[in-house]
């Protein structure tokens, strides 16, 4: 069965949302495994509109949050800067790490940081996982603003201090992350005003996990995926299986 990728928009604030009714479901069932995660960002959501911007093969009815892709992706070429101001080479600096790759925003309220939160519980559990430290510190988890204007360098870091100060958050030209988030077929416009003067911002919600042996995007993560889903992947993740 061939499924499709989406990204929406957020009327409120310039987030990708859900449905009011399917928002609050996804983070009541996440709150229980963010409550160790104190972030100070609200979850709640709007109707958006989705586009497809991938396809990928999944088996039908597999049940399965990761979707592993028939065609892997290269990392973007991206050289952006970081949360303290330096030049940052995404190829370079997560070269032989496995990496979780996700473009959005800090002022998204829901999709973004129950994303993030979501990856944060997942990593804090790893020290359960029975990997070394050696092998915990390989992972490389890559925030990519798609709102560079609001989302400068001491606000990114201020943010992602709030979900995991080990996050690297890159910022920069919009033109740049817009071209490299193209290379990884991820949707990412530029942020507008609505009808009622209210920034809005539409982007791909998906996260891209990128395997230590090879560099390459092999599994794909929908806005679904819940923190125990990051919990039982990222150990095989870390090592190069699929989940």
């Amino acid at each position: 069965m061939r499924t499709k990728s989406s990204k929406s928009t957020d009327s409120s604030t310039g987030s990708s949302t859900d449905t009011p009714r399917t928002g609050r479901r996804r983070a009541l069932a996440a709150a229980a495994l963010l409550g160790a995660a104190t972030l100070t960002l609200t979850a709640c959501g709007s109707g958006g509109d989705d586009k497809s911007v991938a396809d990928v093969s999944v088996e039908k009815d597999s049940g399965k949050a990761a979707t592993v892709l028939d065609n892997p992706y290269k990392k973007p070429n991206l050289v952006l800067t970081d949360v303290n101001g330096k030049k940052y080479d995404l190829r370079e600096q997560t070269k032989g790490k496995a990496t979780l790759l996700y473009f959005g925003y800090t002022h998204c309220p829901d999709a973004c940081p129950l994303t993030m939160g979501n990856i944060a519980v997942a990593k804090k559990e790893l020290e359960k996982s029975g990997l070394s430290k050696a092998e915990r510190d390989k992972l490389r988890v890559v925030f990519v603003t798609t709102d560079p204007d609001r989302d400068d360098a001491p606000r990114l870091k201020e943010w992602l201090n709030g979900v995991d100060s080990d996050f690297v958050g890159l910022t920069g030209d919009f033109a740049t992350i817009q071209a490299g988030a193209s290379q990884v077929a991820i949707s990412v416009e530029p942020t507008k005003k609505d009808k009622k003067g209210k920034l809005v911002s539409m982007h791909g919600k998906q996260v891209i996990a990128y395997s230590p042996k090879t560099d390459k995007g092999y599994v794909l993560y929908g806005e679904e995926a819940t923190a125990a889903d990051y919990i039982r992947d990222l150990p095989k993740l870390i090592k190069g299986e699929t989940p």
